[in-house]
């Protein structure tokens, strides 16, 4: 029995290597540069004499060169390579970010913003699919759950250091620590070494054009990931207005707690998810999520906001890495980069159309806190589609073993 054991633990292979570290890095400076433009660039635009509809469109044109971007990346991740999108995307991002220095019309701004989310959506779909490669297939969860918390860190301190930056020197000093960052990441990427997965040319070769640019295995957790984003876009949205609203004075401490939960639960979920399955990870995560939105809409100080955002945060860090560990479990290997174009376009549209829709949903009830009450809808059908999917698959099951067919 210890022998057993033993051999087990010999089989285990490691996840903090060399590789899995500097991605990780890589992936942090990225997310940290960006995430400290989200709430200056809008700033400095207004500077400039940008209207409101302009201010909306550095957000909007953003997205969506990013998420027209994603197919193309999945499928050239799949057939050029890993290391040479990567390298693309990072430079291009580095470069639109130094270039804002010299931009003092709005319109041109607008214009370098959709350069800069063809790079994002590159180099983002391109790391994502390299720490797939890295992480153990046994330890996906759980190396998912440490991936992802590079990104929560950023979220968490980048759009605050962001402002202290451009409040205490200028944005053009954002521009140029920025910049520092993109081409760090750009630096570190150049030394992930990893065995890569050898394709035969007979698996390349995708027939159907919409295969190419989408895989269908993750279809399914990538439409959960797009419920559950509709939502989070209602929150980063709206959730200073509904502050206002509420009469809650500081509204920050939500992304402050949000974030602080997100770091306790990912690699705890992680494990979770690697010894019982997806199924022990999504349901909680989702009631979780539900609760959470449920509380905020009732929020009326920063003790129940910061209640809703705890709740939230255990719900929002437990299905993300585990809807992404699952997409890639799906997938086969030659098919990851196109997986994880499916998962990340997912992403960027739910984003976009929470503060679309749940927007004119506010506007036409006037209540933020009613929407929020009502986009716990969506979780509900999260629910619904997984209990189905996972009732199917069931099924599926207990046929193959009648019939004497091997499960799949």
């Amino acid at each position: 029995m210890k022998q057993t054991a033993n051999t087990a633990s010999a089989q285990r292979k490691p996840l903090w290597t060399k590789a899995f570290v500097t991605t990780s890095l890589a992936n942090l400076l990225l997310f940290f540069s960006f995430q400290m433009l989200i709430p200056t660039i809008p700033a400095y635009l207004s500077q400039l004499g940008g209207d409101e509809v302009q201010i909306g469109l550095v957000i909007g044109i953003f997205t969506i060169s990013s998420l027209l971007t994603r197919p193309f990346a999945g499928r050239a991740l799949d057939s050029l390579g890993r290391k040479h999108v990567l390298l693309v995307g990072l430079t291009i991002c580095t470069l639109t970010i130094a270039g804002y220095s010299f931009l003092a019309a709005a319109a041109l701004i607008l214009a370098a913003r959709f350069v800069h989310g063809i790079g994002w959506g590159l180099s983002t779909t391109s790391l994502g699919t390299v720490i797939a490669d890295i992480i153990p297939p046994e330890r996906r969860g759980e190396g998912m759950g440490y991936y992802g918390l590079s990104n929560t860190l950023a979220m968490a301190s980048g759009p605050l250091t962001g402002l202290w930056v451009m409040q205490t020197y200028s944005f053009h000093t954002v521009l140029i620590v920025s910049t520092g960052l993109a081409l760090l990441s750009v630096l570190c990427s150049l030394f992930i070494r990893y065995e890569r997965p050898q394709f035969r040319a007979a698996e390349q070769a995708v027939q159907r054009f919409t295969d190419r640019l989408w895989e269908r295995t993750a279809l399914l957790p990538s439409a959960l990931l797009l419920l559950t984003a509709i939502c989070y876009g209602g929150i980063v949205t709206f959730i200073t207005l509904y502050g206002q609203e509420a009469g809650i004075p500081n509204v920050g401490l939500f992304f402050l707690c949000n974030a602080s939960m997100v770091l306790i639960v990912r690699p705890l979920t992680g494990v979770l998810f690697d010894r019982k399955g997806p199924a022990w990870v999504l349901v909680p995560g989702a009631i979780f999520t539900c609760t959470g939105l449920w509380l905020l809409s009732y929020a009326h100080s920063n003790a129940s906001l910061a209640g809703a955002a705890l709740c939230y945060g255990i719900g929002f860090g437990s299905l993300q890495p585990a809807l992404q560990a699952w997409t890639i479990a799906r997938a086969a290997p030659y098919r990851r980069g196109a997986a994880n174009g499916t998962f990340f376009s997912a992403n960027d549209l739910g984003i976009g159309l929470g503060a679309m829709l749940l927007g004119g949903i506010a506007h036409a009830i006037g209540s933020y806190a009613v929407m929020y009450r009502l986009s716990t809808g969506l979780i509900v059908l999260f629910l619904v589609v997984y209990g189905c999917s996972f009732w199917l698959h069931a099924q599926k099951l207990s046929r193959a073993r009648a019939s004497g067919q091997k499960p799949r």
